[in-house]
């Protein structure tokens, strides 16, 4: 089945948006595991100086 010019257009912008969104939401968990990633390497290296502080005494 034959669709018109506009129909086509419609769904190319559609997809179009779709894809563009999906991209972002990737890009933002990227960041967001990057982020956590940071945060827990600062988490854990202060409770390595904790430690070390502890047993230094």
């Amino acid at each position: 089945m034959r669709r018109s010019r506009t129909e086509v257009g419609r769904w190319r912008m559609v997809r179009q948006s779709q894809r563009r969104k999906t991209r972002w939401l990737e890009a933002q968990s990227r960041r967001n595991m990057r982020i956590h990633a940071i945060r827990k390497c600062l988490v854990s290296r202060q409770r390595l100086t904790l430690l070390f502080a502890i047993h230094d005494d």
